[in-house]
């Protein structure tokens, strides 16, 4: 371990856009630096900073725990900082941006849905012959969409899905939308024809929408996740597939993402059922995956990058961070 960090504040897993907004905004005087990496990625000798920046991939070093003054996710969801407390115990500040991407995220939600509907993966690969056949799809007027979490995201999916004049029902504990039909979560899910999940993760929805609770889809329905992988665990989707109760799978966010991510990216061959089930469902026309990257639209990055630097300076000048992580939640 170094007794003395070298830098103000490092930005993990900070993409090439991203690193250019936030360099623009970084304030002169503080010693920042930016890597495309994760931390396990990076090879850190010690703490480079009292104060790290990451997204959801980094495996922050419980021996860092006491070295560390704050630690700001540059994502909506903390369920990773909450974990590295209650391993980790201590007093570090944790912080995340939980405004900054709704719309952005919905949108992929939707985007994902509609090209399911319509085979859209397929009629890519169907153009070399210009064949149209096997290419039949839906339209998604009148198609039951349940949105399960009506939060910042489930509401904005839950108004572009109206826009599109479907059917829309909602699972949350808190019924937030005074328009909006929102039933128990087994009656939505018998109702559906696709299903959208927008759960935070914790203790309660870990696995909540597993192969049992997901059987009792119609045949042939949607499932889109852009909320956290280990709501619906891999093993049981691909199931549910393989027996055609669902008819379409769309994921951004993935059980063992770190692992996942790290052999996509470094091209490791891993004996990981994970891993291994990824790479049978990207080879198929009726999955579509995408590399956690809902939120990635320029108006959300560029909120984003605000946030975060409006967070570093606040937490350098008064020691918290506009958005921390509520004490209960570490329980």
């Amino acid at each position: 371990m170094v007794s003395q960090a070298e830098y103000d504040i490092v930005f993990y897993e900070a993409f090439e856009e991203e690193q250019e907004l936030l360099r623009k905004l970084v304030p002169e005087h503080l010693k920042a630096r930016f890597t495309a990496q994760t931390i396990q990625e990076a090879k850190e000798k010690g703490v480079p900073a009292k104060l790290i920046s990451i997204r959801t991939q980094s495996k922050i070093p419980y021996e860092w725990n006491s070295d560390l003054d704050g630690i700001l996710s540059r994502s909506t969801g903390y369920d990773h900082l909450t974990s590295y407390r209650q391993k980790t115990g201590g007093e570090v500040a944790l912080g995340y941006l939980p405004l900054y991407c709704a719309r952005a995220v919905a949108e992929q939600a939707m985007l994902m849905t509609l090209a399911l509907l319509r085979k859209f993966k397929k009629q890519t690969t169907s153009f070399d012959s210009f064949s149209r056949n096997g290419l039949t799809g839906g339209e998604c007027q009148d198609k039951k969409l349940f949105v399960v979490g009506v939060g910042n995201i489930g509401c904005e999916v839950v108004d572009i899905a109206k826009g599109l004049r479907m059917k829309v029902a909602g699972f949350d504990i808190k019924e937030k939308v005074a328009s909006l039909e929102y039933t128990e979560l087994k009656t939505g899910l018998a109702w559906a024809d696709i299903v959208v999940c927008a759960l935070p993760f914790t203790k309660v929805t870990d696995k909540m929408l597993n192969y049992d609770a997901m059987k009792m889809l119609k045949e042939g329905a949607l499932f889109v996740n852009i909320a956290r992988g280990e709501i619906a665990p891999l093993a049981d989707l691909k199931r549910l597939l393989d027996e055609g109760i669902l008819g379409g799978i769309g994921l951004d966010v993935f059980e063992k993402e770190k692992t996942i991510a790290a052999a996509l990216r470094n091209k490791i061959e891993q004996d990981d059922e994970a891993v291994k089930i990824i790479n049978e469902l990207k080879t198929k026309e009726n999955v579509i995956l995408t590399p956690h990257n809902a939120f990635n639209t320029l108006e959300a990055v560029e909120q984003k990058a605000e946030q975060t630097i409006e967070a570093v300076a606040m937490f350098l000048t008064q020691g918290k961070f506009p958005n921390h992580i509520p004490e209960e939640q570490y329980a």
